[in-house]
């Protein structure tokens, strides 16, 4: 096999793609690698894959954060390297695997962003007009909301996954691990009206398995969600950056803070540990402590 890092960087990423890890993990490690690559390149005009080191990588961790990027940012580039590199010691294409004695930069502790109750029903109501894109980007926002799916879990689902008897949508989440999650009446119901002006649109094929579909009739991307929903954020009076990871982290936010119990809202979010879930624990707390120093007159 060639010891050319892109080469082996494509054999990877098959290999990611033969486990059923998720199009967006997958292009998450491309972009990575990709960074990386690109950098050997220009510091080392290429070089063979049995000449990266750890003191490449650390160079490497240098220069990123030269460019001022975050901790977060970081540490995953480094993980995407390290996985890789754990690849290739198991396929015996390189001798030893070094990343042990490799310091990776410690992920910054910070609070998830979300809506509030109010602010979340306003970005909701602005979402208003009788066009089947409307209807479409109504009906994927209030499902965004209802559910807390992953934008990418979002783009995945298909017109059969939805249960309109039991109000619940089955959901292929990381690791193509399947949950079944609860759907509200106002989600369903702005989905059905989609779905019912969807049958008179010549450009959607009854065929087609796809629950939101582009203007061409073909499956939406998570990027094109991502810039439908900045123009309805742009339209309200919000004036926050809002990413449809904050109205996931909206929904849990506000389950936990109505006395939904932490496994019930890990299950929903399909979070493999219940560690990943207990971060909106925190969230929860400064409000409670916020509410109580405001209220208590011994606070």
């Amino acid at each position: 096999m060639s010891n050319d890092i892109r080469v082996l960087v494509e054999h990877f990423l098959l290999y990611l793609r033969t486990r059923n890890f998720s199009r967006e993990t997958t292009r998450a490690y491309k972009s990575d690698l990709g960074g990386f690559c690109d950098f050997t390149d220009k510091e080392f005009s290429g070089i063979d894959i049995n000449r990266v080191n750890r003191l490449v990588v650390r160079k490497y961790i240098a220069f990123l954060e030269e460019s001022s990027r975050r901790r977060s940012t970081i540490q995953r580039k480094i993980y995407a390297i390290k996985s890789f590199f754990k690849f290739l010691y198991h396929q015996k294409i390189v001798d030893s695997n070094f990343f042990g004695y490799i310091n990776i930069p410690k992920k910054e502790k910070l609070l998830p962003s979300f809506l509030s109750e109010t602010q979340m029903i306003e970005l909701l109501d602005t979402v208003k007009g009788d066009s089947i894109l409307v209807s479409r980007d109504q009906a994927m926002l209030e499902l965004l909301y209802s559910t807390g799916i992953r934008v990418g879990e979002l783009t995945n689902l298909n017109v059969d996954s939805l249960d309109f008897w039991t109000n619940t949508i089955r959901v292929f989440g990381k690791g193509d691990r399947e949950r079944t999650v609860p759907i509200g009446d106002k989600a369903l119901k702005s989905v059905y009206k989609y779905l019912q002006l969807r049958k008179s649109e010549k450009q959607y094929l009854p065929s087609e398995k796809a629950l939101f579909l582009n203007w061409r009739g073909k499956r939406i991307t998570s990027r094109a969600i991502r810039k439908i929903l900045d123009k309805w954020v742009k339209l309200s009076a919000l004036t926050k950056h809002i990413s449809p990871h904050t109205i996931r982290h909206s929904f849990a936010t506000h389950l936990l803070n109505a006395g939904c119990d932490l496994r019930s809202v890990q299950e929903m979010l399909g979070h493999k540990s219940l560690t990943t879930t207990q971060v909106y624990t925190h969230v929860t707390t400064t409000r409670l402590k916020n509410i109580y120093e405001k209220a208590h007159p011994r606070a």
